[in-house]
């Protein structure tokens, strides 16, 4: 017997069902989760309605089961970000209505012009399968490390560290396109709504943290150059010292895969491992069927800082820029 299935865009009449919903969701946005509370009040959810600021939610319904699922996208951006699903996925429970509803944000986010659906998942959580099954790639493995409020100064060498400036976004580019492999490079640059530091040797600009701030925890997102590994710890230091929230709330920085050597200085530092995600990418543009989709900017930034966009074009002079 075929499934009964519907899907539509969130409504004011479907709020009861969906708070009632995302009191037990699964979070796959670790900068939006941990530094605002994706499921928490009805902020998120109902900005969705009145005030949509790039936040899509859709309803479904497969059989007797309801699942509402979120993604944000802003137009001219390359990539949509699943912030939370809900309810979360039970290891014995069947996946219909969660297949069902990640093929609706794909379709939904393609219709908008996305090129790409990301979302950030436990790798122990069931939800990992299930999205492989709707065709979603890892890009990468990170881990989440925590630190309650930093209380105390950092034992570590004064560094300068200072806010990024228009005059720093060519070096940053630059960084950017030799740290990040580049298959993973319209991905895993940092959003465009963080904010960021730079560090800078001899007139280069050799580390950059991105970072976000909210009533709950900051993020940060570290990128630094092979030639100042041996001072991660310093520059890192450097970095929470300067963002003054990261005194009163939990700090969490995010360290991908191909960043294993920064796990040292995370220990160093005190922080401790929390959560192993992937980062999973399901691409949309081949799947375009319809023609009022959106037509696509191939030179779109992925809703990454104005820096991730330029190191498409400074990538192939950056040893001419190091030299």
């Amino acid at each position: 017997m075929a499934l009964q299935t519907d899907t539509h865009s969130m409504k004011l009449l479907d709020l009861p069902l969906m708070l009632r919903l995302k009191q037990n969701a699964i979070v796959l946005h670790s900068e939006l989760g941990l530094t605002e509370d994706a499921r928490g009040r009805n902020s998120a959810l109902l900005s969705g309605i009145v005030f949509p600021r790039g936040l899509h939610t859709l309803l479904g319904r497969v059989d007797d089961k309801n699942v509402v699922g979120q993604f944000r996208y802003r137009p001219g951006e390359s990539n949509a970000h699943i912030v939370y699903l809900a309810p979360t996925l039970d290891d014995d429970e069947d996946d219909s209505a969660w297949l069902h509803m990640l093929d609706a944000m794909a379709e939904q986010a393609g219709k908008n012009g996305a090129q790409n659906l990301v979302g950030e998942v436990e790798l122990s959580h069931r939800l990992f399968e299930t999205m492989r099954r709707a065709g979603y790639a890892v890009y990468s493995r990170q881990v989440i490390w925590q630190h309650g409020p930093i209380v105390a100064e950092f034992p570590f060498a004064d560094l300068e560290i200072t806010p990024e400036s228009e005059g720093d976004q060519t070096g940053i580019a630059a960084l950017l396109g030799c740290t990040i492999p580049r298959i993973m490079q319209t991905v895993m640059g940092p959003s465009a709504d963080m904010e960021g530091l730079v560090y800078r040797k001899a007139g280069q600009v050799e580390a950059y943290v991105a970072y976000s701030e909210g009533k709950h925890g900051v993020y940060l997102l570290p990128f630094l150059h092979p030639e100042v590994l041996g001072e991660a710890p310093d520059i890192i230091a450097a970095a929470l010292l300067k963002i003054e929230r990261c005194r009163k709330l939990p700090v969490y920085i995010s360290v991908r895969g191909y960043q294993g050597w920064l796990e040292n200085a995370m220990l160093d530092l005190g922080f401790k491992p929390w959560l192993e995600q992937a980062v999973m990418v399901k691409h949309l543009t081949a799947g375009v069927r319809q023609t009022s989709f959106a037509q696509v900017n191939l030179r779109a930034s992925g809703g990454q800082k104005p820096a991730a966009t330029m190191r498409l074009e400074y990538l192939n002079d950056n040893l001419a820029l190091r030299e």
